[in-house]
């Protein structure tokens, strides 16, 4: 089946990942064997590490209700219990926005569900998730399917409550079913639900995001400044046979497409339900045709290139896959999305990999690479000349020897001048750090907040935001100011290196600005949509308010924590690759130094002087290779790569056969 193809590029993604912490740890081995490691280095590979072991493909599946996202899921992800595992049915089904995943370090197989009712505390959800007393847990038997999908109905519960307490909870009366009870209506019973199952392609790292209808985007201000930012990709879920209504435009605009400019994410529209297009009294020819013009018109109103409005029917797909119906898998069409999520999704991690850990990795690998070799051919040569001035050796090596110490000396003034350079650097990373400060800025969250906490009005909150961002944007720009200096002085520090060492030219690492300056105009641009929008600043609507300014000062901490982290990251790394460079340098001149020594002192004949230096050869010789060894390692292309030129390669081997 189709799925197997998503499960095996899943699989040879982590794999590779996996190997790749392999080649580091080797790597660290490497120089400390030879004496190249330094506590820089180190901290670096270390963070790679780390990073490849956090690293996660989160999917975010969001619609309007009765768009069919939850039957997606169980389509794609959940059909080996032969059933619908998470309550999917016509009308209104997942009422809460719902987390699968799963975390070895929490407890096993558990349901978790915040109640609706904590929306009249001020708490974002990241506070509420670290907040145990607040949440339901239901222990999960993933033996028994029936107790699964039991357990997992709660998060299609609802309660009937008065529409002013609807108000307050932030729901509008409008988009919600009317209650048996006079002026009553039904919200959902739960806020948020978290559900940790053990799980292939979760435990390789997949995190599956659900939202529900219900206004549950605009009502939940963290799944649109948090939770949507983070995934890799958002599946837009629309019904084939309604097309783009008017509701699912607002939320394609409000919450999908505003999402283009954050990092590593990909948008495209998944068009379900293209079953009701199939008509047994016409031929397939006809069905195809609607499904075609519904997608080229579905492409144009979004926006999207056609091939990214993918038409799919996941009902029938999970009653193939239950019922081993291949025919039927092929005509949903379910094999496309699965194709689409590999060769974009997956691709698209792999080439972050490639570029944020392979890259430098590889850089700092050519390095190691190009000294040995060079202390290599100088050996050599030094070999040479021994031989061809046999009765000589003697003074031949001492001139070599004092060659050497005055080479050794000139790297040890440079690496003395880079460590002063780097505690230069030290100092303006703490003055950047200092507008960037999560404490700081914590201090005046909470100012703001305390002064308008008996005059909650619509000017109020309006000025909140317009505070809240003032300030931002003064540090930011502060911030940015220091950052050109920092980054000038980086550069000239590698100019003149490069002109010290036109062997060894790298490029100057620069401290990227620009991602955060995006994503700080990002976080502006929603408080904007949200303090201009009437209905959400109704005073009955407070605690939505609230609420809102609560998370996005969240985000905007989270986003000067990542800032002020990633700063003192490139303080610590940003002139590695040239202390690297120089120590590795010094240290080979040591080792040469001492063998030079041994040689002028030995009474040995050149013969065996000779040998001396075949030996330390042919040393260097096998850490070279195991060097390449590694640097080969780590250049094996990524899994999707190495697909596509396996792909290529028949394509290109099939033309010729057919040509011959």
């Amino acid at each position: 089946m189709s799925m197997q193809r998503l499960h095996q590029h899943i699989d040879e993604y982590v794999l590779w990942k996996r190997e790749l912490i392999r080649e580091i740890m080797r790597y660290h081995s490497w120089l400390t064997k030879n004496r190249l490691d330094s506590p820089a280095l180190i901290t670096q590979l270390e963070h790679y590490i780390k990073s490849l072991r956090a690293d996660q493909i989160t999917l975010a599946f969001i619609g309007e209700y009765s768009r069919g996202k939850t039957e997606l899921i169980n389509s794609l992800f959940f059909s080996n219990f032969g059933q619908r595992l998470l309550p999917s049915r016509a009308g209104r089904t997942t009422m809460c926005p719902t987390e699968v995943f799963f975390d070895s370090q929490q407890a096993p197989a558990t349901l978790r569900l915040l109640p609706i009712e904590t929306r009249n505390l001020e708490n974002s959800l990241t506070d509420l998730k670290k907040q145990s007393q607040h949440w339901l847990e239901i222990a999960l038997d993933q033996t028994d399917a029936d107790s699964l999908i039991s357990a997992f109905a709660h998060v299609a519960q609802n309660k009937s409550v008065a529409i002013e307490e609807a108000i307050a909870l932030g729901f509008l009366p409008e988009a919600l079913e009317a209650a048996e009870q006079a002026d009553h209506v039904l919200v959902p019973a739960w806020r948020h639900a978290l559900i940790n199952i053990d799980h292939p392609l979760l435990r390789q790292g997949l995190r599956i995001i659900d939202t529900p209808g219900l206004n549950a985007l605009g009502s939940e201000p963290e799944l649109t400044l948090s939770l949507l930012p983070s995934a890799q990709a958002v599946l837009f879920l629309l019904s084939a046979d309604t097309g783009v209504t008017a509701s699912d435009m607002a939320t394609w605009q409000q919450y999908v497409s505003s999402q283009q400019s954050a990092q590593h994410s990909i948008q495209f529209a998944v068009l379900n339900k293209i079953d009701v297009l199939w008509d047994t009294l016409n031929h397939d020819i006809f069905a195809e045709h609607s499904i075609q013009t519904i997608q080229a018109q579905t492409a144009q109103q979004l926006g999207l290139p056609v091939t990214h409005v993918l038409p799919v029917s996941a009902k029938s797909a999970l009653q193939a896959k239950v019922t081993n119906n291949h025919e039927l898998l092929a005509r949903s069409r379910i094999d496309t999305l699965e194709n689409f999520l590999c060769e974009h999704v997956i691709a698209q991690k792999e080439h972050f990999i490639e570029r944020s850990v392979v890259q430098p990795l590889l850089t700092l690998l050519n390095s190691n690479q190009q000294l040995m070799s060079q202390r290599l051919q100088s050996m050599q040569a030094e070999q040479k000349q021994l031989n061809q001035q046999q009765h000589s050796s003697s003074h031949v090596l001492r001139s070599v020897l004092e060659q050497a110490k005055a080479e050794h000396q000139t790297y040890h003034r440079r690496l003395l001048n880079l460590k002063t350079n780097q505690r230069l650097l030290h100092r303006q990373g703490e003055i950047l750090c200092t507008y960037v400060n999560p404490e700081q800025l914590q201090e005046n969250i909470s100012k703001v907040q305390n002064k308008l906490i008996n005059s909650w009005t619509t000017f109020g909150i309006n000025r909140a935001i317009a505070d809240f961002f003032a300030t931002l944007e003064n540090n930011l720009h502060a911030f940015e100011i220091e950052a050109q200096m920092a980054n000038k002085m980086v550069r000239a520090i590698y100019l003149r290196h490069s002109a010290e060492n036109p062997m060894f030219a790298v490029e100057a690492s620069i401290l990227p600005i620009q991602r955060y300056r995006r994503e700080q105009d990002g976080l502006q641009c929603k408080a904007d949509q949200f303090r201009l929008n009437l209905k959400t600043l109704l005073t009955e609507q407070k605690q939505l308010s609230r609420r809102f300014l609560a998370t996005l000062a969240q985000e905007a901490i989270s986003l000067q924590e990542r800032l002020r982290h990633d700063t003192l990251l490139w303080t610590n790394e940003a002139l590695t690759p040239l202390i690297q460079h120089n120590l590795e340098q010094k240290q080979l001149l040591e080792n040469h130094i001492l063998r030079l020594r041994t040689l002028t002192q030995s009474a040995h004949s050149s013969l065996q002087r000779n040998q001396l230096l075949s030996q330390s050869s042919n040393e260097l010789n096998t850490q070279l290779a195991q060097a390449s060894d590694i640097l080969r390692a780590m250049r094996r292309p990524a899994p999707q790569r190495r697909q596509a030129k396996v792909v290529q390669l028949a394509t290109t081997l099939s033309v010729v056969n057919s040509k011959d």
